[in-house]
């Protein structure tokens, strides 16, 4: 089974602060945890892919008619509370075992090592229905 575990920026339920206020030492900690759980899901043949995301202020918002050309506007809007920061696309046996996951990037150190405590979604990734269905 294949989910997508996406992580958000903002949402922790900590008292941590932003990571631009962390100190060096902190986001290395932090980065390195990513990079160990990643390595995990190498080993176990359950990381089809992910990555991190650059800054919601460096996000474009594209709509189109197909026909006009695209609108593209500047990102996030003031009005956008979930933002995507980065992403891990697994195959796994269970949603238990995505879930699992999750936990564990949601429980990611932050400032003083004490665990983040972020919004982490899963959600399984449909498979397109054949042609000739």
């Amino acid at each position: 089974m294949r989910y997508m575990i996406m992580m958000d920026y903002g949402g922790v339920e900590s008292d941590t602060e932003p990571m631009d206020r962390w100190t060096p030492d902190e986001i290395r900690a932090h980065i390195a945890f990513q990079q160990a759980l990643n390595a995990e899901l190498v080993e176990r043949g359950e990381l089809v892919g992910g990555e991190g995301l650059a800054s919601p202020d460096r996000a474009k918002f594209v709509v189109s008619d197909g026909v006009s050309a695209p609108v593209v506007t500047d990102g996030p809007y003031p009005e956008g509370k979930e933002l995507l920061a980065g992403y891990w696309l697994v195959d796994v046996e269970s949603e238990d075992r995505a879930i699992e996951i999750a936990a564990k990037a949601s429980a990611a150190p932050a400032q003083g090592g004490r665990p983040i405590k972020q919004r982490i979604e899963v959600r399984e990734v449909m498979a397109a229905p054949s042609p000739d269905q």
